[in-house]
């Protein structure tokens, strides 16, 4: 949201980047936001509540309860912001998860276009769920999950390699194993996390407008679909290095390696370590700034980085593990070097990585993507089950980790098989759609001239509402 919000700033558009308090604080703490849009004269931060607890951990284990507090709390409150507005507003550009942002764009009046911060595959994935259901290709036979996993009755046993063919243009690989992880329910009619992930997906065709980060050339036939039901979709992704390209181009002072949106704090020590390493000899590794790892799982993943030979660069927030910091002494290798936070654009660019093994988030994708790096994906929970099969068996740019339990053995592979045995086999493939990237944001490129009609869309929407 910020890069876009900085991308359309940069045209001269006046932006108003409305966030909740609490992510505001965060991003204020660990970052120079303040400074960095201060250069745009048009822009303004804005903040509401988002109606929980100081306290609350705003994890992706309570997701509900952050979707229900903003529906509730925040909802009146954009409204009487907008109305209060002392400069009108024209447009608003919506996080397409929370539909409630149309309705209250509805009662004044104010046309919204909405974003996916999601890939387009599993975009399309939760508009065809209904199809699905209607198919009887699910709900899952099973009676719980947990987050990584799922809990079968033991009277009956559900294929997990079974084909979902009501998805079109995937209907020759994706397998139940696959769905995002809200789909992994014994009763699609009752489960909140099922219901909304379908229902606000479905609420876009409302909007007047679909903003994907995304670029052509990379989901080009999910795409094709996605516009038999929606003809106004603006692909204008990666964000990140079209934001890079532009301010190229322009006379602000954003340093690339130095600003970061993050809510951590960055250790910048990482990139020392790095510079002292060969080209393309470390595997960096992290699960984003949400998953979670039990101990069990930590100490896998450790023994299989350390028994794999390779050098590794480990991301381990300081919520990563109950305890951890106890136990981050044990873990140090002369292998490997292990940080809190890590500045990761600007770790993935780094000559020394040769490798990402990532929780498959959406960022994490297109920033892998982008510098040209190999994955070993082992998804979390939500579009990443979606992810790291496209990035496996769709665009053969990496592993898929999921199909396997979290062992060190298996991890010692994969990493042997990404670093060494089939390097030159994915270094080919990952060049040539890091090129692909680098070409759609550049000037004649798809991405490029997506941005540029959606800038004049805003515009005439601004016109139409003078003339008004």
């Amino acid at each position: 949201m910020l890069n876009l919000a900085e991308l359309l700033s940069l045209s001269g558009l006046a932006v108003t980047f409305l966030n909740s308090d609490h992510n505001h604080r965060r991003l204020l703490q660990y970052t120079d936001v303040s400074a960095r849009f201060a250069q745009y004269p048009g822009f303004q931060f804005q903040t509401i509540s988002d109606g929980l607890a100081a306290d609350h951990p705003r994890s992706g284990l309570r997701l509900m309860e952050m979707f229900d507090a903003m529906s509730s709390n925040s909802r009146p409150l954009l409204k009487d912001l907008l109305v209060e507005s002392r400069q009108p507003v024209n447009c608003i550009i919506g996080d397409g998860i929370m539909g409630w942002v149309i309705d209250v764009a509805d009662e004044v009046k104010i046309p919204v276009i909405h974003f996916r911060t999601i890939g387009a595959c599993c975009f399309w994935i939760y508009f065809c769920i209904p199809e699905v259901i209607r198919a009887k290709e699910l709900p899952m036979r099973v009676s719980s999950i947990s987050e990584l996993g799922i809990v079968l009755k033991n009277e009956e046993k559900e294929d997990m390699d079974r084909l979902i063919t009501t998805v079109p243009g995937m209907e020759t690989f994706l397998r139940l194993r696959d769905l995002p992880s809200s789909c992994r329910v014994s009763d699609n009619t009752t489960n909140l996390g099922f219901q909304l992930f379908m229902n606000e997906t479905q609420r876009s065709l409302r909007v007047n407008a679909l903003i994907l980060n995304t670029f052509e050339e990379l989901e080009e036939p999910i795409l094709s679909q996605i516009r038999t039901k929606f003809s106004n979709i603006y692909t204008i992704g990666p964000l990140h290095l079209h934001l890079k390209t532009r301010l190229i181009g322009s006379n602000t002072t954003t340093s690339f390696n130095q600003s970061s949106n993050s809510f951590w704090e960055v250790d910048r020590s990482c990139i020392a370590w790095l510079d002292k390493q060969p080209p393309r000899s470390v595997i960096y590794v992290s699960f984003g700034s949400i998953a979670t790892l039990t101990r069990e799982q930590l100490m896998e993943f450790w023994h299989g980085l350390v028994n794999s030979k390779q050098r590794f660069l480990w991301v381990i927030r300081p919520d990563s593990l109950v305890g951890l910091d106890r136990e981050r002494e044990s873990l140090e290798e002369e292998r490997g070097y292990i940080v809190g936070w890590a500045p990761q654009e600007e770790v993935l660019a780094h000559r020394a990585v040769g490798g990402f093994l990532t929780h498959s988030g959406w960022n994490s994708t297109l920033e892998s993507v982008v510098a040209g790096q190999p994955m070993i994906c082992w998804p979390c929970f939500g579009d990443q089950r979606v992810n790291s099969r496209f990035v496996g068996e769709v665009w053969k740019l990496g592993l898929d980790m999921k199909d396997h339990v979290c062992d060190r053995k298996v991890v010692k592979n994969m990493v042997n098989d990404l670093m060494v045995e089939r390097r030159e086999e994915f270094v080919k493939s990952t060049d040539r759609m890091a090129k692909l990237a680098t070409k759609s944001v550049s000037d004649g490129g798809f991405s490029s001239y997506n941005l540029n009609r959606l800038i004049e869309h805003i515009r005439l929407m601004n016109v139409r509402a003078q003339d008004k």
